[in-house]
């Protein structure tokens, strides 16, 4: 892709999510991630009905007057996208591909965060973390993460969501607001998410949510006879015969495990999460997602 025609995309992308976070996100999205962490303001002398558990004992016992802190919800948060770049996102049945999806998603959230006056930053990964933009505001910072969105070509094609997890425990101190998003397709040889252990530590320390975004034809093949599938990620083909309604049956009860055990683990650790397929309206599940965490 040509310069030119990379900042057509980018140009076109940001003229279409910054209008939809102005006119449906921004309020939605105030209400749904505001007010989830208080940060100290002051302190005052105790009156009744305080809460004892706010006493300030330094500096009561140096006063010899009880005082309590104050605190005041924060107004300003981080907001940190994790976005799966690994070679599954090229696949897309209808007019649009999982990356198209994936970059228009992310672009809301990333304008709807900056609209609340959020730092923004962004984490992309495969089966390593490939590259990492720390949080900040302004608009060429957002559009600097949106022409990653476009153009980036990672160097690995797996995907490794612990890898990202734990990048972002570390990397991140303060309790930020993540979305993760990818297929969520990394699973060990009995289906179990390969990343429970760094989300359950992940989501202690941080307000995650997850945007799931598949394309219904990885879920559901059609019976349209003998194909030749690649794996995106290792390279691996084979040829499957659609028509054997065993194999697609067998088909479909693996990728229907896999998404169960995947809300399972989300579940466990009270991650919100909504489902976006490539052929889906995402304004209607986004504002879902949002309303549920209101």
């Amino acid at each position: 892709m040509d310069s030119t025609e990379l900042l057509k995309k980018v140009r076109k992308i940001e003229i279409k999510t910054k209008s939809l976070s102005h006119q449906i996100f921004a309020g939605e999205y105030h209400s749904a991630f505001k007010g989830r962490g208080m940060a100290f303001s002051e302190v005052r002398e105790y009156q009744y009905g305080d809460d004892v558990r706010n006493m300030d004992w330094n500096v009561t016992a140096r006063y010899n007057t009880p005082y309590v802190k104050i605190f005041e919800e924060e107004r300003e948060l981080t907001v940190v996208l994790l976005i799966d770049v690994s070679g599954s996102r090229f696949f897309g049945s209808t007019t649009r591909l999982k990356r198209d999806l994936m970059a228009e998603v992310a672009a809301v959230l990333s304008f709807s965060a900056s609209i609340n006056n959020d730092k923004v930053g962004a984490l992309f990964f495969s089966s390593k973390v490939e590259k990492f933009i720390p949080p900040k505001k302004g608009r060429s910072h957002l559009l600097h993460i949106i022409r990653d969105l476009v153009e980036f070509e990672p160097e690995e094609k797996g995907t490794d969501i612990a890898a990202a997890l734990e990048f972002l425990t570390n990397a991140i101190k303060k309790k930020c607001t993540a979305f993760l998003l990818s297929d969520m397709i990394d699973v060990d040889a009995e289906r179990n998410p390969r990343w429970e252990d760094a989300m359950k530590v992940a989501a202690d320390r941080h307000d995650i949510s997850v945007i799931n975004i598949y394309d219904r034809r990885e879920r559901e093949l059609p019976p349209v006879g003998l194909i030749n599938v690649l794996d995106a990620e290792t390279g691996r083909q084979m040829w499957v015969d659609t028509s054997s309604k065993a194999m697609r049956d067998s088909y479909h009860k693996w990728n229907a495990e896999v998404q169960e055990k995947t809300k399972q683990v989300l579940r466990r650790y009270r991650v919100d999460s909504v489902d976006i397929a490539t052929d889906q309206d995402y304004v209607k599940e986004l504002i879902s997602l949002f309303k549920h965490r209101a």
